[in-house]
């Protein structure tokens, strides 16, 4: 459930904050006083698209927070596959809007904007003012009824998407693989030059780093040798070498060492550093031995090093990438080596996957089928329950042209409005107004088996009035019963339904306009009604009206 919105500098809203209940809440106001300003920044919360014009004029960043309480034991567990994890029982959805980019947080972390979505999908539902017309796209009625499907499809709808993946890598294989026998020796040629020109070349794994440190040490040589033999001398020859005077050291103390304890300790100190430095003087002998090259030496180095590079700029960065492209050369010529048999096995092999994936997507379109008449019956009966009282409505499947990752299923939805009329594609029949309460219908059925417990609706209302909006109000004040409703409307026959109605309103404070909501008691919420009713002038009648009307909500309410 959406218990808080926090928004603050969006448009014509300064800074607003919104406790919203449970059941039906409604949001109405005057038009222009930005009642889609504020569930628009809901959207926006949610991971929606944005440009820099909706920030407050003058304001360096827009923010929006969200606070859902999650109780559901299903809702829980999805959001921990995201690695996102209610605190003390609630989450936290935020979104700090810049000029250039914005910062989505769950919980105080920051996240990526597909998270956040993809959270927003577990916890929200939101009906905008133009949704229902995607039902005038057949491409996603196979959504709906796979939505409303889910628990009963779902493992087997998994695996259809495996086995098309199979495939799909199977026929994939096969068709790069089809060449004529004159390419086919060409290609044998080429890898046969490749791999013979890496197995010459008898490579070591790290042989190119030792040569390296090798050839650095070559082109440096003279350097070093003379720095070395300069270190020898001070250290080991001649009768001011650091030995010698060690030498000397160790004669001067080993004539006193008998007389005190301390004296003989410092005497063997002087003895190790001498043992120390004499092991220093032959390692240092050693290494000079060491950097003492030939030139056939020197020649040698230098050739390997350049067949190292000359491999590396034409098939791979180090020696282990080399071999590890020589290893893919050598399989590939396996393959043409012996390319019927394997051209065979791929055929098979895409064979059995095309097999698996017809299997599959059979079993997934007769669990569709089922579950599509439940739903064909559920959403007519709610239609009913819309004012359309001689509605048929339909769900037709047909065979698509290719197996998809769906499965084969066509899937489109039919209806007829008038009787003796056969059903057609909604599209070529229903209005703007009657798509948005056929929109109405299908959300209530499907909110019967989901478990998002918001609803957004965004002026639902749009094209109908009379009967119909008594209807649809009812209808509303039904999912109300079992989900937290959030709905904005024109219409006095919904607001009435509300059980939390809010007021929007665009106030001029010191010639800066601000949108601000309130939450409205049941006097004020009468007063808002007869301003629906009355327009402009509130009479005596209207105000009666209005509470007539309200009377009348509560009692349908408490059926």
């Amino acid at each position: 459930m959406l218990q808080n919105l926090h928004v603050k500098n969006l448009a014509l809203i300064d800074e607003i904050e919104v406790e919203f209940k449970d059941g039906l809440n409604i949001l109405t106001g005057e038009t222009g006083a930005g009642k889609s300003i504020i569930l628009g920044s809901v959207g926006l919360a949610l991971g929606g698209r944005y440009t820099k014009d909706i920030l407050r004029q003058g304001a360096e960043y827009g923010f929006v927070e969200l606070t859902f309480q999650v109780e559901n034991e299903r809702q829980i567990r999805q959001l921990k596959e995201l690695d996102i994890y209610p605190e003390e029982g609630c989450v936290t959805l935020s979104r700090r809007l810049m000029e250039k980019r914005s910062v989505s947080r769950i919980n105080g972390e920051t996240v990526q904007i597909a998270v956040l979505k993809e959270a927003a999908s577990i916890l929200i539902d939101i009906h905008g003012q133009h949704e229902h017309q995607s039902l005038l796209y057949k491409k996603n009625h196979l959504g709906i009824v796979d939505a409303f499907a889910r628990d009963m499809i779902g493992d087997v709808k998994q695996k259809v998407f495996l086995a098309h993946k199979d495939y799909k890598a199977w026929e994939k294989e096969l068709k790069e693989n089809v060449t004529d026998e004159s390419q086919r020796a060409k290609e044998v040629s080429f890898l046969e030059f490749e791999v013979e020109e890496i197995r010459d070349a008898d490579l070591k794994p790290g042989e190119d780093e030792d040569l390296e440190e090798l050839y650095r040490r070559m082109v440096n040589s003279k350097r070093i040798t003379e720095c070395v033999s300069e270190a020898y001398r001070y250290t080991s020859e001649g009768n001011e070498s650091a030995s010698e005077n060690l030498s000397r050291g160790i004669r001067a103390l080993s004539e006193i060492i008998e007389y005190d304890e301390k004296a003989s300790g410092l005497y063997d100190q002087l003895v190790e550093v001498d043992s120390l430095l004499n092991d220093f003087n032959r390692e240092l002998s050693d290494y000079a031995d060491e950097c003492d090259f030939s030139d056939e030496d020197f020649h040698d180095t230098e050739s390997r090093l350049n067949e190292i590079n000359h491999l590396k700029t034409k098939y791979g960065n180090t020696i282990e990438e080399i071999l590890l492209y020589c290893a893919g050369q050598e399989k590939r010529l396996t393959v043409l080596n012996d390319y019927d048999q394997y051209i065979e096995g791929l055929r098979r092999k895409a064979s059995e996957a095309e097999e698996e994936l017809k299997k599959q997507a059979k079993k997934l379109s007769t669990l569709r089928r089922k579950q599509a008449k439940i739903l064909e019956k559920a959403i007519e009966d709610g239609l009913k329950d819309l004012n359309f009282e001689n509605v048929q409505f339909g769900i037709r499947f047909e065979n698509a042209r290719d197996y998809t990752a769906e499965g084969i299923d066509d899937v489109e939805f039919m209806i007829s409005l008038n009787p003796g009329q056969p059903l057609k594609s909604l599209a070529s029949v229903a209005s703007g107004g009657e798509l948005s309460r056929i929109m109405l219908a299908i959300k209530t059925v499907m909110a019967k088996r989901d478990d998002i417990e918001t609803l957004i609706f965004d002026e639902i209302d749009v094209g109908i009035s009379g009967r119909t909006a008594q209807k649809v109000s009812e209808k509303m004040a039904l999912i109300g019963r079992n989900h937290q409703v959030i709905c904005i409307t024109h219409l006095a026959q919904i607001a009435a339904m509300a059980d939390h109605h809010f007021l929007i309103e665009k106030a001029t404070i010191k010639g800066e306009t601000r949108t601000d909501i309130r939450v409205l008691d049941e006097e004020q919420s009468i007063q808002e009604l007869a301003r629906i009713l009355g327009g402009a002038k509130i009479t005596d009648t209207v105000i009666r009206s209005a509470v007539e009307m309200r009377e009348i909500a509560k009692a349908n309410i408490g059926e």
